[in-house]
């Protein structure tokens, strides 16, 4: 079988692609499909119009000269050249939305078209984050809608989405529940070393895995605040930076008002490949998440990360949260806001190593058992297959 993965933006700095479409795509090349993505990489147009062959996988960065037609149009005729038997189209919007309208008025009788939902993008979702124009935002909430019910199959990365889908009128049978694996490859063996170069060898680290969005920050300095109170020495390790410009800054004011920003130790975003072993270097991960539409949607990759290199995570059971961290197994869930309540779970796994090797243990194991890429690949093939 031969399948196109098509994809409204490239690899970076979004993480859709990367994290999920070549994922899914690598295992299934694994298993004997043909899989090549075509991505329009409007974030970095300097990659235009390039190929490359990754883990097996053709990867497609198509043109970007002219307009938004234009570059749809040559989106969907690369796509048609490939001559795919399948086609599935991540995110229901902007030019794999396009692209998924085509295919379905005009090529839906020679080839089996699905549509892939990871996050909600219309009234309550993205729309209400971006800075899209008006016209843009009701292009944006009108395609999603569309594009879940004209297609051949929806996947759709959580349990929240799926119950959209059912709201919109989509067939039960044709929506598959696909979540998130981890989005990094490898093992936490040298977290170790990369502990003590960054000299937290000998104090207890939380990990803060975040883009600063999924949550009101001051609360995050209130629980952090909390714990420090108790563990004077307490790190922090920071991963990452914030969705916009001016969350950084927004935050570093915040810790320094607390007197926080001691106990910081910023490495900003990273290398993939590093990415394993300073995720291991921490003692206990924390993922906060408002009660939102958006974060009901959401299937987080990055909580998936923590969990996959054996790091207990202390977490707010919104949406997806409770599938990955299973409470009391591979980690301690609150209700969302219960800063408190985070606090107190923060310094129980800080003070019991034993209890945090086990729920690392058990994390580890429970990724592997129910979010390995092999498996929902297995999940996917049977949707290609109809």
């Amino acid at each position: 079988m031969r399948v196109a993965m098509v994809g409204p933006f490239g690899f970076h700095p979004k993480k859709t692609m990367r994290a999920r479409a070549f994922r899914l795509a690598r295992a299934l090349v694994q298993r004997g499909f043909e899989v090549q993505l075509f991505m329009p990489p409007w974030h970095t147009p300097d990659k235009a119009n390039t190929s490359w062959l990754e883990d097996g996988v053709p990867i497609r960065y198509t043109p970007l000269q002219g307009g938004y037609a234009r570059i749809a149009r040559r989106l969907i005729g690369e796509t048609l050249a490939y001559k795919p038997d399948v086609v599935h189209c991540f995110k229901p919007k902007a030019y794999s939305g396009l692209a998924a309208w085509w295919l379905w008025q005009f090529h839906r009788r020679r080839l089996r078209l699905l549509v892939d939902s990871d996050d909600w993008e219309g009234w309550g979702g993205w729309n209400e984050l971006e800075s899209y124009t008006t016209l843009q935002k009701r292009f944006f909430a009108w395609q999603e809608r569309w594009g879940m019910r004209h297609c051949h199959a929806l996947t759709v990365a959580s349990r929240a989405l799926q119950t959209l889908a059912w709201a919109h009128r989509v067939n039960a049978q044709n929506v598959v529940y696909l979540p998130n694996g981890p989005g990094i490859d490898g093992s936490a063996a040298n977290s170790a070393k990369k502990r003590a170069e960054l000299s937290l060898t000998d104090r207890p680290v939380v990990l803060l895995y975040s883009r600063l969005f999924e949550f009101n920050t001051e609360r995050l300095v209130n629980v952090l605040a909390q714990v420090r109170s108790e563990m004077p020495n307490l790190a922090v390790l920071s991963i990452g930076a914030g969705l916009f410009a001016d969350d950084a800054a927004i935050f570093r004011s915040q810790l320094q008002a607390a007197g926080l920003l001691s106990a910081f130790t910023d490495v900003g975003w990273v290398a993939e490949a590093e990415l394993p072993a300073l995720l291991g270097a921490a003692d206990v991960g924390l993922y906060l998440i408002d009660d939102t539409l958006l974060n009901r949607t959401k299937c987080p990759v990055k909580l998936a990360d923590m969990l996959s290199v054996g790091l207990p995570v202390v977490a707010e059971a919104v949406g997806q949260v409770p599938e990955y961290v299973v409470h009391r197994q591979t980690g301690l869930l609150r209700e969302s806001s219960d800063d408190e309540g985070l606090a107190a779970d923060l310094l129980c796994l800080l003070e019991d190593i034993q209890l945090r090797q086990r729920m690392g243990r058990a994390a580890q194991l429970h990724v592997q058992e129910h979010f390995s890429w092999e498996r929902l690949a297995l999940r996917l093939e049977r949707a290609y297959q109809g």
